[in-house]
């Protein structure tokens, strides 16, 4: 479980480091800019769901800490 949530996570950070360098190398001539922020927004999306089900399936449990 740990090594799917930080593959996901790497892959969230190089998406963002990407896009990064898309924005300074292309000089807003591609939408590889554009592209690499949805592929960065998906992965956070689908890591957050998954978190969701495995919390859901009991794959994964709480921490304990009580929510003010």
């Amino acid at each position: 479980m740990r090594f799917l949530v930080i593959l996901a996570f790497l892959g969230i950070v190089g998406s963002l480091a990407s896009a990064l360098y898309y924005l300074m190398h292309d000089k807003g001539g591609t939408n590889r800019t554009v592209n690499a922020l949805t592929v960065r927004i998906g992965l956070s999306i689908a890591l957050f769901l998954f978190v969701l089900f495995a919390h859901h399936m009991g794959w994964i449990q709480s921490s304990g800490i009580a929510a003010h």
